[in-house]
């Protein structure tokens, strides 16, 4: 690995770099919404000013950036201004199992269905099956994730009640949102491995091997599908990344105690700090996935290079 040891390295001071961006711009923007995170209608002005004071909102906005930076740097993100005595840290230690969870079982259900698709619309000898299947992937990758489980709660739980439409920790509960989150990655991943596929089958090693009298299912299975599955690999990383941050808008309509939960009422409360500790965690979560799933590209497949100069 020590080869990849100077691009590592280059990617996390990007990367480092990156997050420092995305504090400041995200700390400005709390700071630009209006309002205060204390504001109610039966909150006297004498309360409010209180309130921001023991807060530290009462300080110039680099004053309050410079202390955030301070305790950021020790691992501390702040308490809630709205769960009084919470820290972000325990909102995030509480939430992102769940979020985890629900993002990983998507992911795995959609690589495995994903790839399944994929491969029979690139083999199968009907253009119409080929055609319906293309475009009802054009069709669910339109679909937003949120509007998808509006409409799967609605016939699901309501119209049919066969499933729970609030989250309640059973079985039952995990499939709507899984399924929510599972469609849109399906359709990515099935045109994904269509194209790479069909590619993989018209290459010269793929016809030397069927000349030299080859089975054509292991023909598929050893040499068109090795290659065919490196352009996946490519995009598993930012794919994960996109299940757990994706499911923000899912977790609020199933009412499901993930951190995307938390974040979705952080805005609407104005709630500073667990906007910012959120937004952060979620970013490294996404520059991490990135960073690896470059570096499983190209242990992979050796013919992909890391140039540290690019």
């Amino acid at each position: 690995m020590k080869k990849y040891g100077k691009y590592i390295f280059k990617r996390l001071v990007m990367g480092i770099v990156t997050m420092f961006f995305l504090i400041t711009i995200t700390f400005v923007l709390t700071r630009l919404m209006p309002g205060s995170p204390f504001d109610a209608a039966n909150i006297s002005p004498t309360m409010l000013a209180a309130l921001e004071e023991n807060y530290g909102l009462d300080k110039p906005v680099d004053q309050q950036y410079l202390t955030y930076l301070k305790g950021l740097a020790s691992g501390n993100m702040g308490v809630s201004y709205k769960k009084t005595g919470v820290t972000v840290n325990q909102l995030i230690a509480s939430g992102f199992p769940v979020t985890l969870e629900l993002g990983l079982i998507s992911f795995a259900i959609a690589l495995v269905i994903g790839t399944f698709i994929g491969i029979w619309m690139s083999v199968t000898p009907s253009n119409r099956v080929r055609g319906e299947l293309l475009t009802a992937s054009t069709l669910f990758i339109s679909i937003p994730n949120f509007v998808l489980s509006i409409v799967l709660m609605l016939f699901f739980g309501v119209t049919l009640k066969w499933l729970p439409v609030l989250w309640d920790g059973s079985l039952k509960s995990y499939i709507l949102p899984v399924a929510a989150l599972a469609v849109y990655p399906i359709a990515q991943v099935s045109r994904l491995v269509h194209t790479s596929f069909t590619e993989a089958m018209h290459q010269d090693y793929v016809t030397m091997a069927r000349a030299k009298g080859l089975r054509k299912v292991r023909v598929l299975g050893l040499h068109v599908l090795k290659n065919a599955l490196i352009p996946l690999v490519t995009v598993a990383g930012p794919m994960v990344a996109f299940q757990i941050t994706g499911s923000f808008v899912v977790e609020s309509i199933f009412t499901i105690p993930g951190i995307g939960k938390e974040f979705v009422n952080s805005v609407n409360n104005r709630d500073y700090t667990v906007i910012m500790g959120l937004t952060i965690f979620v970013g490294g979560i996404i520059i991490l996935a990135n960073l690896l799933s470059d570096v499983v590209c190209a242990v992979v497949d050796p013919r992909i290079k890391l140039d540290a100069k690019n």
